[in-house]
């Protein structure tokens, strides 16, 4: 295997979707700005409505472009819920250098978690980067933002200057957690919580050629911690993955055992309960959480699939549909 990957042209794609979010503004319910600077701000749900068919924008956006996203009705347990299937035969870039929320964008008061393909460009997590070892050079990039607060012209200006970009070359797109187009995206991310979960394990996600994961979409949230904490569930007790690995049967049976959620010992309650245990504080929480609730891996050297955990369809009920 090549220790660097072909660019694959996620900013370009990325980009291609933004615009036509834009040009479909008044059927997908969002807002496009151009700051004084020049940066472009597509608003998927902070003081617009946004969507579904926003979220499968904003999904698609996440991960450069390289991913599929469509909904599907999953059965849980005895209840079905709105869901999605997504999907991708470049995991690692995908997931890793696009989708995973891992630059932390952080200007006076301002601070959100940006990911994206822009990340593939700025390059600011090094050492990712150089595990990975994949880059892109472009002239126009994409950020997407989880947060209530749309980023002005001094954010633009911070990351442009981290990017070695214009503002007005960069495009952001931002949905708060609470909004149904924060939902989607944050449910399409099952793969990419594996992928990373696998980093944190220390196997080398250059290595997953394929992966296609199921996960429910939350329900609408009166605020943004609510929703956190629902979004994590739909992943962490309902979230299936499917990753076909170039590795041998030994390797996968001991990866297997370690990837589902339910190996953490966090594992077992709402995540709004595991975040209040913690006083709020996410970086208390076991890194080993973040995970789907049911994993399969699939050796391309011997054919033999490995699967490990579980759909906790009581922890998910009570997370979605509270009595109080």
């Amino acid at each position: 295997m090549d220790s660097e990957m072909m660019s694959l042209a996620m900013n370009e794609q990325a980009v291609e979707i933004a615009d036509s979010m834009v040009e479909h503004a008044a059927l997908l319910r969002v807002r496009s700005v151009t700051l004084p600077g020049g940066a472009r701000v597509i608003d998927a749900g902070v003081e617009v409505d946004g969507g579904y068919d926003a979220g499968l924008a904003l999904a698609e956006i996440c991960m450069g472009g390289l991913g599929s996203v469509a909904y599907t009705p999953l059965q849980v347990g005895e209840t079905s819920w709105p869901g999605l299937t997504v999907w991708t035969d470049h995991p690692a870039v995908a997931c890793m250098a696009s989708q995973y929320a891992g630059w932390a964008i952080s200007v006076d008061k301002f601070f959100a978690m940006g990911s994206g393909p822009l990340r593939a460009h700025a390059r600011v997590e090094k050492e990712l980067f150089e595990r990975l070892g994949y880059a892109e050079e472009v002239d126009h990039g994409v950020l997407v933002l989880e947060g209530r607060t749309l980023p002005d012209d001094t954010v633009a200006e911070w990351v442009a200057e981290k990017a070695r970009l214009k503002p007005s070359r960069l495009t952001f797109v931002v949905a708060p957690t609470a909004s149904l187009a924060g939902g989607v995206q944050i449910s399409a991310r099952v793969l990419e919580t594996g992928l990373h979960k696998m980093e944190v394990l220390g196997f080398d996600v250059r290595r997953v050629v394929s992966g296609m994961g199921t996960a429910p979409i939350a329900p609408a949230a009166k605020n943004d911690l609510r929703a956190i904490g629902r979004t994590n569930d739909c992943i962490l007790y309902g979230g299936r993955a499917r990753y076909t690995i170039r590795a041998g049967d030994d390797e996968l049976a001991e990866l297997a055992a370690k990837l589902p959620a339910s190996a953490s010992a966090d594992y077992g309650t709402p995540f709004s309960e595991i975040f209040q245990r913690y006083e709020g504080d996410f970086y208390k929480i076991d890194p080993l959480l973040f995970s789907p609730a049911e994993v399969w891996l699939s050796s391309t050297e011997t054919g033999r699939t490995f699967h490990a955990g579980r759909l906790d369809p009581e922890v998910l009920q009570a997370s979605l549909t509270p009595t109080s």
